[in-house]
C-alpha cells in the first residue's frame, strides 16, 4: 500500500514533539534556566510597572514556560500563549489558568492557534515581553530577522531560554566513546535541515514554513547579533542539562535522547548505520551504570531595548 503525500501546510516529522515529550524534559528545562536572566526580565518588568503586564509566549506547547516564568515575574501578568497544535494549547490554558504572579495575583491567559511562519513586524505592539522556549533552534534566518525587527518595533524585551548550542557529552567514568564525536557532528548537520512547512521546536508543534535551513546551534548567538544592531543590550548564558543516570527520570530523558541522536544521525549518514547502531548499543549500557553522566548544552539569551520606550 502506498503512504500519502504529507499535506503542504502539515508539520515537518522533525519538528512535531508530543506532551509526553515535553512532560520528560520539563523538570530538566527547569533545573538547566539561567536565573540571572530571570531577575533581568524581573527587573526591567518591574520598571513598567503601574498598568498591566502584557506577555507573549510563542511556540508553547503545553506551557511550560509561562508555568516557570510566572511566579518570578511581577504582575499584573496577561499572557497570550501562541501555537498551532489545538490539543497542546488547551492542556496550556488550563494548567496556566491557574497561576499566580510573584505578587500573588491571578494571571490571565488567553490562547492564539497560529503557525508562527506568519510573524510580521507589528505582531508584538503593546508586548512588554516576548518568550520563548526551546524555539529557534529549528527556524531559519529570514524567520529569525523578522523576529529581531519585531521585537525593535514594539520596544519590548526579550526571553528565549533553552536554544541548543551543539555541544553534549556522555561520561561513563572511561575513555570517551570514539564514536561521540562522529555521532555529533551527524546529529548537529541534521538540525540544521531545511525543516520544511511547519518547522517547529522541542516547545512546539510548529513554526510554519521556512525559506532555508534551521539554523540549528547558531540559532542563539546569531539572534543575539541582529537585537544587538537594533540597539539591544543582549546577555547570553549558558544552561545546560545535567543528566545523572542514578536519578530514574533522568535516565528516562537520557535514552530518549540517545534514541533520537541515532535516529537523526542515521538519516544524515545513512551509510554509517551500522557504526551509528553500534554506537548507540554501547551508549544505552553506560546508561546502566549510576555513576553515567550527560551534559547537553544550551543558551538562555535575554535583551532588552537600550533606550526605554
Amino acid at each position: 500500500m502506498s503512504v500519502p503525500p504529507r499535506r503542504l501546510d502539515a508539520p515537518h516529522p522533525d519538528t512535531v514533539f508530543d506532551a509526553g515529550w515535553l512532560a520528560l524534559r520539563r523538570p530538566a528545562d527547569t533545573a538547566a534556566r539561567a536565573d540571572p536572566l530571570n531577575r533581568l526580565a524581573h527587573d526591567w518588568l518591574c520598571a513598567r510597572a503601574g498598568r498591566p503586564l502584557r506577555l507573549i509566549d510563542l511556540g508553547s506547547g503545553s506551557g511550560a514556560n509561562p508555568h516557570y516564568l510566572a511566579p518570578r515575574l511581577p504582575g499584573p501578568q496577561h499572557w497570550q500563549l501562541v501555537d498551532h497544535d489545538p490539543a497542546l494549547l488547551a492542556l496550556a490554558q488550563g494548567s496556566c489558568g491557574a497561576l499566580y504572579d510573584s505578587d500573588g495575583r491571578p494571571v490571565g491567559v488567553d490562547i492564539l492557534l497560529r503557525a508562527l511562519n506568519t510573524l510580521a513586524e507589528d505582531d508584538f505592539a503593546g508586548i512588554d515581553l516576548v518568550s520563548a522556549s526551546a524555539l529557534i533552534d529549528l527556524v531559519d534566518e529570514g524567520w529569525l530577522i523578522r523576529f529581531a525587527d519585531a521585537c525593535a518595533d514594539a520596544g519590548c524585551a526579550v526571553l528565549i531560554t533553552l536554544s541548543v548550542d551543539g555541544h553534549w557529552a556522555i561520561d561513563d567514568g572511561e575513555v570517551a566513546d570514539p564514536d561521540d564525536a562522529f555521532v555529533r557532528t551527524a546529529f548537529n548537520a541534521h538540525q540544521q535541515r531545511n525543516k520544511g512547512p511547519g518547522a517547529g521546536s522541542a516547545a512546539s508543534d510548529g513554526v510554519g514554513r521556512n525559506a532555508g535551513p534551521a539554523l540549528g546551534a547558531r540559532a542563539a548567538p546569531r539572534l543575539a547579533t541582529l537585537l544587538e544592531a537594533q540597539g539591544f543590550r543582549v546577555t547570553l548564558a549558558d544552561s545546560p542539562w545535567r543528566l545523572h543516570a542514578a536519578d530514574a527520570g533522568q535516565r528516562a530523558l537520557a535514552a530518549a535522547l540517545l534514541d533520537g541522536w541515532r535516529t537523526a544521525a542515521a538519516e544524515q549518514c545513512p551509510h554509517a548505520a551500522a557504526r551509528i547502531d553500534a554506537w548507540h548499543a554501547r551508549r544505552q549500557l553506560a546508561l546502566a551504570l549510576e555513576s553515567t553522566r550527560i551534559e547537553v548544552g544550551h543558551f538562555d539569551l535575554y535583551a532588552e531595548p537600550g533606550v526605554e520606550i
